[in-house]
């Protein structure tokens, strides 16, 4: 694999962590992440990272099979280019049912 690649799955994965992280001694409960802006703001940067790692990625090879990575991609920009429309529920719902998976997805492409 592609040492620029292998490297932005680092980065994917490495924000997933974080995200993970912020919740190691707090269950994740939705109104207090509603509350918190800066764990708020966190993850919404850690999402940004994700989302430019998948752009390179398919930048440099767009072959490269990544689930979602258009909506991926486009969630980064709505982040960046779009703040007053991202809503808590967006991204929480990242957060809850689709971060988990990527997680795996990352983590099986690494090892490979």
């Amino acid at each position: 694999m592609d040492n620029e690649i292998k490297t932005w799955l680092y980065d994917i994965l490495q924000s997933i962590n974080e995200i993970d992280s912020y919740y190691e001694d707090k269950p994740k409960i939705y109104e207090e992440y509603r509350t918190d802006i800066k764990t708020k703001r966190a993850i919404e940067r850690d999402i940004e990272i994700i989302g430019e790692a998948v752009n390179r990625i398919l930048k440099k090879d767009n072959s490269f099979k990544i689930s979602n990575a258009k909506q991926i991609i486009g969630t980064r920009n709505r982040i960046i280019h779009g703040y007053d429309t991202v809503s808590d529920d967006l991204i929480w719902s990242i957060v809850i049912n689709h971060l988990p998976k990527l997680k795996k997805e990352i983590s099986d492409l690494i090892d490979k």
